[in-house]
């Protein structure tokens, strides 16, 4: 197969990402599942062969010496590719993204659009988006940036590895930097901000302590960071950020937390009953009065208790979202409960309300 005709097939068969390896046939995940999407198994000589088509010689000697790359590839006006490349018992290996560059509205996203909104209209702290690999933060993190871009006169920084969205500048000027490409990497565009006088830095994601102290420091300085975790809810998100420093500064960073981080929300894509495609459950938190003493005086554990009543800031629990879920029929019960956090908790409640 040619690349042409792997990204065809990506967008035919609506295919999130596809998985190339030598002795296995192309397979692709779709609405979450993988999925054989062709019977023709790979050789080594296909896969150094996309590989090439790919890459410049440049970018293969990159690979070869890193034993990894990443990049991102247009095809046509509407899609962009994200690609990974590795090397696997010593051959090559490709998991291939699709990005729709048609930036969706939180609406379209079935998001909640206002809390959404009131966190895109900060000026400074700091917004985390969280979940797993293919939950969709980087389209909510795409359709927030554009949601100021078309709405606030700011200067929007992105920093990330690769990027995967492009925008056009509306109300907001927006400076996109690749690492790698545009800046050796995050703690030298981080320490480099201040130069370039953003009103917005988008982190493509935050994996250490280098990144993490950075994205604070620019949060206090006045500016709004938004960024990503991988980390399977709200909550948890909160230890992750705590526990990339020492434990002597852990009451430092809370108290950091406490005033700083506006809003997190968590995602996870799950397969609809209504009709085909995917619809996000969502956890989040914001900064109200009682969670920001909780953040002062670490008391992590009492947090779900007042994200479950926090609906006057915007909060809502996974379980309150997949309970709604279920009730407007998009999702099946059991999906909603083989994705909650406390099974035993919305089974209970999923009784009680006749929808189990």
């Amino acid at each position: 197969m040619t690349v042409k005709e792997i990204f065809d097939k990506m967008i035919e068969k609506e295919a999130s990402d596809v998985f190339i390896r030598v002795g296995s046939r192309l397979h692709g995940r779709i609405f979450t599942e993988v999925k054989e999407m062709d019977g023709n198994e790979f050789t080594s000589a296909d896969v150094e062969r996309i590989v090439s088509e790919m890459l410049k010689p440049e970018e293969i000697d990159i690979l070869q010496r890193n034993r990894s790359y990443e990049f991102a590839c247009w095809y046509s006006k509407e899609w962009r590719f994200r690609v990974g490349v590795f090397y696997q018992r010593n051959t090559l290996s490709l998991v291939i993204r699709k990005v729709n560059l048609r930036i969706p509205t939180f609406k379209e996203l079935n998001l909640p659009d206002k809390v959404l909104e009131n966190f895109c209209g900060q000026r400074r702290g700091l917004i985390l988006l969280t979940g797993t690999t293919g939950s969709g933060k980087s389209t909510t993190i795409a359709s927030m940036i554009e949601f100021i871009n078309q709405n606030f006169y700011r200067h929007i920084l992105t920093i990330e590895e690769p990027i995967e969205f492009t925008f056009e500048d509306k109300k907001s000027i927006i400076n996109q930097r690749e690492i790698g490409k545009d800046v050796s990497n995050y703690e030298d565009a981080l320490r480099q901000f201040t130069v370039h006088s953003p009103d917005v830095i988008y982190i493509g994601n935050i994996r250490d302590y280098e990144t993490c102290k950075a994205a604070l420091t620019a949060a206090e300085t006045g500016v709004l960071v938004i960024s990503s975790l991988h980390t399977v809810n709200a909550s948890s998100t909160v230890e992750r950020i705590v526990n990339f420093f020492p434990p002597h500064q852990h009451a430092s960073v809370m108290s950091q937390l406490s005033s700083l981080l506006k809003g997190v929300i968590s995602l996870r894509l799950i397969p609809r009953v209504d009709k085909e495609g995917l619809i996000p459950a969502y956890e989040i938190i914001a900064l109200s009065p009682t969670i920001a003493r909780l953040l002062r005086e670490n008391k992590l554990w009492e947090m779900p208790k007042y994200i479950v009543s926090g609906d006057i800031y915007g909060m809502k629990s996974f379980n309150q979202c997949l309970f709604e879920l279920v009730k407007e029929k998009k999702i099946s019960p059991m999906l909603a409960l083989d994705n909650s956090d406390k099974k035993e908790e919305l089974e209970l409640n999923l009784r009680n309300n006749g929808l189990l």
